[in-house]
């Protein structure tokens, strides 16, 4: 005879963007930006479930993640604990439930600064940022890319999409604000050799390279806040609209590249749908979505 002796059940990795946003006046006011991973397990006498095949007593893992977003339409959710406190204290009081762990991951989002200032609806995700370099060598010389990955960035204002074209499989809404997020890869090719292919085994005994005092850093740091500043204050009309305009402002905070490409994967953000629980979503609650995903590139040259 077999018995159940231990079981525990829930909804894991629900993906919840809250934009706290100003008063309506408050034209000046800054966006805050709350992003968590949460997961939800309840345990309890749930052993009809499992051995009888009776759902009576089973609420539904679906309805744990609608509850999350719920009350996430309430909560100010300018500290994570006294909502995961409420949340709990919910679903503690459901029947058959005796115990509740509820674990969130809170996902930080950083104010783009621009012009010294941080701006008021632009972020950028701080961390898993990389920076890489690519150089080939062929008979023609020595040539360098340079460039930066995983650059997550956010905008919860000022990015619209709206007059594609529709048929009859097209059902994304025209939209006039949305959330605008993406991971910037960026890579650009410098305009002069690293070493010339003529003076390769001089510079590698020791020689100067003609490159040897150039000032990767800096120009690195002129590309990198040029894409940032313009992601953050372009009047963005699609993603591809953007990536232009960012690889323009790049070919010029740097007189020393000659083209720019970038990849732009579009990190969805959906309205979620809180009419069947009596609530409205004036544009707050989100569910970021993985996959799948647009893809934008493009290469910019002078």
């Amino acid at each position: 005879m077999s018995e159940l002796s231990w079981n525990r059940y829930g909804k894991s990795r629900i993906r919840l963007v809250k934009v706290r946003r100003p008063a309506p006046d408050d034209r000046g006011g800054r966006h805050e930006v709350a992003d968590l991973t949460v997961d939800v397990q309840l345990e309890g006498a749930f052993a009809p479930v499992y051995i009888d095949g009776d759902n009576q007593g089973c609420l539904a893992t679906d309805t744990m993640k609608n509850t999350v977003y719920a009350f996430a339409r309430h909560d100010p959710l300018d500290k994570v604990e006294p909502f995961v406190i409420r949340l709990a204290a919910h679903f503690a009081a459901k029947p058959l439930v005796e115990g509740v762990r509820i674990s969130v991951a809170e996902h930080r989002w950083e104010p783009i600064p621009v012009g010294g200032q941080p701006h008021p609806h632009a972020f950028a995700q701080p961390g898993g940022e990389q920076w890489i370099t690519v150089v080939t060598h062929d008979a023609s010389g020595s040539r360098i890319a340079s460039g930066l990955t995983n650059l997550v960035v956010l905008k919860t204002a000022d990015s619209a999409f709206a007059g594609f074209p529709r048929d009859q499989l097209t059902t994304l809404p025209e939209t006039g604000d949305r959330v605008l997020a993406t991971s910037i890869t960026a890579s650009w090719t410098y305009g002069f050799d690293a070493v010339p292919a003529e003076t390769a085994e001089q510079s590698f005994l020791g020689a100067p390279a003609v490159t040897g005092g150039y000032d990767f850093s800096s120009a690195r740091e002129r590309i990198r806040r040029a894409l940032l500043e313009t992601f953050a204050a372009h009047d963005s009309r699609s993603v591809q609209h953007t990536l232009y305009a960012m690889g323009d402002a790049a070919l010029a905070a740097c007189a020393d590249i000659l083209d720019v490409t970038l990849t732009l994967p579009n990190r969805h953000h959906l309205l979620v749908d809180l009419a069947p629980f009596g609530l409205d979503n004036p544009n707050m609650v989100f569910v970021p979505t993985d996959q799948p995903f647009g893809l934008i590139e493009a290469t910019i040259r002078r």
